[in-house]
């Protein structure tokens, strides 16, 4: 009998996979977790953001009625959708809303995602906030007594 001395077999490596293949198993599991607390994390972000597109859209819609009552309509928007407002700020007929909503994630994993959205008119001389205008050759678009450019 080769490999044994005595009757008994040499022990040299004997149980070295399974202490391997356990401590693999135990690295997957670890970076399963992370991977959810991430998911958690980054799902908690979207909705908090969410949460502050809308508040803003809708505190937008009633700031000619004054900043308490835009303020208050955008507290129960955010509210509906799951977070909590931390900041309204009315200037003229614009709303910049701040919201906050808890994780869930993991009890290791703590604190708030938070979103920051504005909602209300552009101001004149901004920046367009719709898709880029394509001119004609002469860089006039609609000008009073000019027809639309076309192909030819």
């Amino acid at each position: 009998m080769s490999g044994t001395a005595g009757g008994r077999r040499a022990v040299g490596d004997a149980g070295s996979a399974t202490v391997l293949a356990a401590a693999a198993v135990g690295v997957l599991i670890a970076l399963l977790g992370l991977g959810l607390q991430i998911g958690a994390a980054t799902l908690a972000r979207h909705r908090a953001e969410s949460a502050a597109d809308l508040a803003a859209l809708a505190g937008a819609r009633e700031a000619v009625r004054g900043a308490d009552v835009a303020c208050a309509r955008s507290t129960e928007v955010a509210e509906r959708n799951g977070a909590r407002l931390v900041d309204c700020a009315v200037e003229g007929w614009s709303v910049t809303v701040i919201t906050a909503t808890s994780c869930r994630c993991l009890p290791s994993v703590s604190g708030e995602a938070t979103g920051r959205a504005r909602a209300g008119p552009v101001a004149v001389g901004g920046p367009p906030s719709g898709p880029t205008s394509v001119t004609g050759g002469d860089g006039q678009v609609n000008a009073p007594g000019r027809a639309e450019g076309g192909p030819g």
